[in-house]
């Protein structure tokens, strides 16, 4: 519904003057603009408090509070949009320049730019923006001719002396880039100017990479040791002429190594990809393509300060050792204090050694002499006269002690010749073996081994088991005799079986 006018006029409008004075009729004071800036925020929301909206994103960019902030556009006009943190960080994707999308929420304004922006609640995408599109196309199409390759990009120069930058000369740009080589490494900085967006710009990045791929070397112009590719940050319209595949190709093709840095650390180009090294930004470039000169000189400064401390290291080393081994030598003098102090010892313990063993030996004479005496000595004479008189020698003590040890041996010779195991060889008896020497105790035993040793009173004979011979050749059978029946049974009836 239309909003009734916030005041009306009667009767015909009245000439300005130089002061502000209250009409005739009028009781309303004039507005601010903050109460203006809010009564349209009142009606705008209220009219329109839940829309959605289908448009194409553009400088889509997320603050650091989390928020996300973005413009949906068409072919004609444009709206900003704003995502809250709590919104924005349960899309279930990444919003992007380029795509189409539709939002949903309600159209608020902004007073502080005087702005109206829609606060958007949710977001579907709708469809697939026609630049990103098409910038996808050739980036695919671009990488499957190998464009894109890993093993195509080069190495770097560690320390350029010539660097090459395309890019705009009255930019920002270009005096960052030469302002960060003057605090790294100063290097001689050839600039070749283009334009960086708009009609053209694409022809003419084109066009300076391959000029400085074709200066020769030796010649007026110094040729660089590396290029650099450098624009400040925009919209994806404003980087599109770094997506342009005669850009990429004539990166692809430079014989000259390149890095690119188009547009701030979020931004990304097909010449990022054909490049041999990218960039955050064109600061970080120049950071990239030289090294920090004061950093090399102290790094000099440190390996020769290194060189002279491991010259002199083994030196000093050897000292250390020297010094430390030297302090735990002991002293001359102390060497030889053990062995005195105990030569001392040994020679007073033999000073009073002599004294004690002359003083024994004094004693012993002393009590000896007394042993000597006359008739001591013929008393024990007399003695032992009598003891030897008095003693009978009588033959039969040893002869009964020889007695007895000769029947122990008899013992022992009846016990030997009854525990011999060959005795019984005499009576006809034998000893069974196998081949390695071992008794052979019964037939089971024997039916198992090869070969049998039998031993009788008057040698051995060799005997293989009925199991292990050959079969014997069927014959006629001899009538046996009456005389050797006799014989037989008389066998038989003597001795059993050898096995059992």
């Amino acid at each position: 519904m239309p909003q009734p006018p916030l005041f009306e006029s009667k009767g015909e409008p009245e000439q300005s003057g130089l002061v502000a004075r209250s009409r005739r009729g009028d009781n309303a004071e004039p507005l601010t603009i903050t109460q203006i800036s809010a009564s349209l925020k009142r009606t705008v929301e209220d009219r329109f408090g839940h829309v959605r909206l289908r448009g194409e994103l553009s400088g889509v960019k997320r603050a650091a509070s989390g928020h996300l902030y973005c413009a949906l556009k068409d072919d004609k006009a444009v709206i900003d949009g704003v995502m809250w943190k709590g919104a924005a960080g349960a899309l279930p994707f990444v919003p992007e320049d380029g795509i189409e999308v539709v939002a949903t929420g309600k159209v608020t304004t902004y007073a502080g730019r005087s702005k109206y922006q829609i606060v958007i609640d949710s977001m579907e995408i709708a469809g697939e923006g026609a630049l990103l599109a098409l910038l996808e196309k050739t980036r695919l199409r671009l990488e499957a001719e190998g464009l894109f390759d890993p093993a195509r990009k080069r190495a770097l120069p560690f320390l350029p002396q010539t660097i090459g930058v395309v890019t705009s000369p009255t930019g920002a740009v270009i005096r960052d880039i030469l302002h960060r080589l003057a605090d790294r490494f100063p290097s001689h900085v050839i600039v070749w100017p283009v334009l960086v967006q708009g009609q053209g710009a694409a022809e003419q990045v084109a066009n300076a990479v391959r000029g400085f791929s074709s200066i020769e070397r030796g010649g007026k112009v110094p040729r660089p040791d590396l290029v650099i590719v450098a624009r400040g940050g925009g919209s994806v319209e404003d980087l599109w002429g770094f997506n342009d595949e005669m850009v990429v190709r004539a990166i692809a093709e430079s014989t000259i190594p390149i890095i690119s840095a188009v547009g701030h650390e979020t931004d990304t180009t097909l010449c990022d990809y054909a490049a041999d090294r990218r960039a955050p930004t064109p600061t970080a470039a120049a950071e990239i393509a030289v090294p920090v000169r004061s950093e090399l000189q102290a790094a000099i400064d440190d390996l020769a300060h290194r060189k002279k401390r491991c010259a002199s290291r083994p030196v000093t080393l050897g000292r250390e050792r020297l010094e430390a081994r030297a302090g735990r030598l002991p002293r001359p003098e102390s060497l030889l204090q053990a062995q005195t102090q105990r030569l001392d010892e040994m020679a007073e313990r033999l000073k009073r050694g002599l004294k004690d063993r002359a003083v024994q030996a004094r004693e012993r004479l002393q009590g000896d002499s007394a042993k000597l005496s006359g008739p001591l000595l013929r008393a024990r004479w007399t003695s032992a006269r009598d003891r030897l008189a008095a003693a009978r020698l009588v033959p039969t003590l040893p002869q009964r002690r020889l007695a007895g040890d000769r029947q122990r041996f008899d013992a022992l010779a009846r016990l030997y010749a009854s525990l011999d195991p060959e005795a019984p060889l005499q009576r006809g008896f034998v000893l069974v073996k196998d081949a390695d020497g071992r008794l052979v105790r019964s037939r089971t035993v024997g039916a198992t081994q090869p070969l049998l040793e039998v031993k009788f009173a008057d040698g051995t004979l060799a005997v293989v088991p009925q199991a292990h011979a050959d079969p014997p050749q069927p014959s006629a059978p001899l009538p046996p005799s009456r005389k050797a029946k006799r014989a037989k049974s008389a066998s038989a009836a003597a001795q059993d079986d050898l096995f059992g």
